[in-house]
Formats: structure tokens, sequence, C-alpha cells
């Protein structure tokens, strides 16, 4: 029954996404691409406007955008969500290359199995990490990027390690994760959806899936590499990548932008949808 229930309300969700933004109702089921040492699952909304890509967060996979596909192919870009590998649909496949890969090379195997020039990047939390990653990697392949919710990964940044032992909830990795990344005002407001979160997390990551090592380590060095403009954006309640935070990385990319969501918590793009969706949508207007 739950598993119903839940069903019927991603449909919902979806169904109403895409006619609240004048398209039509059917949405785009998914492929495979078959790219070296993965079967990558996406979706993409087609049409000939600039490419934009969805990076998902550790917690969810494709299917946590309805919201944003509607909403940002209404506005006219061709829209792609895929699941990282091991995550998802995507399935790890040995014989065909190294594992477990990175992110940001599945992103441009992904980008030239397709055909794409330059595109936006979308990151969100853990996709945020590999947005960065890749922009300084491929410069010429990005024309803009969004980073929300994101500690940006610098593990080997003292000040960033120090910052993030300071701010850390003593106990917190045995509690819910849904208590960490999902503020109680969203919680409080919003029981389907935070249902509907929690689902979403329980089967974002396949069992044994390994993790996907950044294609170079993030430091500031590399942040300050990056040429793309950047919008940073941060939920004013999120407990694990708060705006203070995230104002001190950000400060190391060249002219990035800053914006914060209040009462949104780490998982902003799904609490909020239209104030994240309108602040991406005017960022990359002007880009």
């Amino acid at each position: 029954m739950r598993s119903t229930i839940i069903q019927l309300f991603r449909a919902t969700v979806l169904v109403l996404g895409l006619a609240g933004a004048g398209l039509a109702v059917a949405a785009d089921p998914g492929h495979y691409a078959e790219l070296p040492g993965v079967k990558l699952w996406y979706t993409d909304s087609g049409g000939s406007g600039t490419p934009l890509i969805l990076m998902h967060a550790n917690t969810g996979t494709s299917e946590t955008w309805p919201e944003q596909i509607g909403a940002f192919a209404a506005a006219g870009y061709r829209v792609i969500a895929f699941d990282r590998r091991g995550w998802g649909k995507s399935m790890a496949e040995p014989a065909s290359g190294e594992q477990p890969g990175s992110v940001s090379g599945d992103l441009d195997a992904l980008i030239g199995h397709l055909k794409l020039d330059k595109v936006f990047l979308v990151g969100v939390a853990g996709g945020g990490f590999s947005a960065l990653d890749y922009a300084a990697w491929r410069p010429g392949r990005v024309r803009a990027m969004v980073v929300a919710a994101s500690s940006a990964r610098l593990d080997a940044e003292p000040e960033m390690k120090a910052l993030t032992a300071r701010i850390d909830m003593p106990g917190r990795r045995k509690l819910p994760v849904v208590y960490m990344e999902v503020s109680p005002a969203y919680r409080s407001a919003d029981p389907a959806g935070t249902e509907l979160w929690m689902h979403h997390e329980e089967h974002a990551r396949q069992k044994g899936a390994a993790d996907q090592p950044l294609r170079t380590a993030n430091t500031y060095a590399k942040l300050e590499s990056i040429t793309a403009p950047t919008l940073v954006v941060a939920g004013g309640a999120d407990l694990i990548a708060p705006p203070g935070l995230m104002r001190v990385w950000a400060s190391h990319v060249k002219g990035s932008e800053f914006k914060v969501i209040g009462d949104a918590g780490h998982a902003v793009s799904w609490e909020q949808p239209h104030a994240f969706n309108a602040a991406v949508l005017d960022f990359l207007r002007r880009h």
C-alpha cells in the first residue's frame, strides 16, 4: 500500500509540474547510454535549447527532479538528468571499463554520447562536488553552473576540514538521514513530500555500490581555476552545508554569485522548488 501511494504521489508531482509549466504531460521514459564502465540511465526532455544537466545528491537519483525538469524545459532548455553509476538504474559494467570511474568521467562520456557542445550544470549536494570537479577539468564544455547545498568536498583544505568539524552534530550519523537533510519547516508542512523524499533516499544507492572519487581532489586552487559563471545556492536551515560554510569556499570561485533560500534544508531543490527554480533561471538567463 505504501509503495502504491508513493508511486501515485510521484506521478502526480511530475504531471502537475509539467502541466503547470505548459508542457505536454508525457515525460521522457528514460534511456540507457552504453558508456565505458557503465550503463548510464538518463532522461532527456529533447528540443533545441541549450542543454542543462541535473546532477543529483547522494540521497537521490534522476527521479528527484520533477519540479526542475518541467520548469526548466518550459523555459526553453533541453533538460537532461542522469543516475550516477551505482545509483538508481545506472549499472556498473566492469567488462567495458575501469571501476568505479568518476562522476565527471561518466558525465563527459554522456555529453559526448549525446553530441552536446556547451552545457549548463546544476548540481545539488554531492552532485555539486562533481559539478565543480567537471568545470575545472572541462572549462570549454561548461557555459555556466549552479552548485547548491554543498560543502564542495574540500577534504584537503585544513580550514574547511576544521570548519566542518565545528558545525558537525555529535551522533548525527546514528540519526535517520531525513532529520539532517530535510528541514523541520518542510517536514511539518509537507508530510507526504517528506515521505516521498525518504522513499527516494532509501532506494537511491544500490547495495554494495562503490563510491566514485572525484577525478582530482577539490582544492581552493582548483576552485580558483574555474572560469564558468557560477551561482552558489545555500539553504538557510541546512545543517550539513550552512550558508556560512558555503560562503568560505564560494569566495574562491571568481565572480561567483551567492543566494540563500530561507528555511530550506540540505534538500533545498526538493523543499522549495519554486524559489530554487526562480534563482537558477534568473542566473542562467544572464549567461
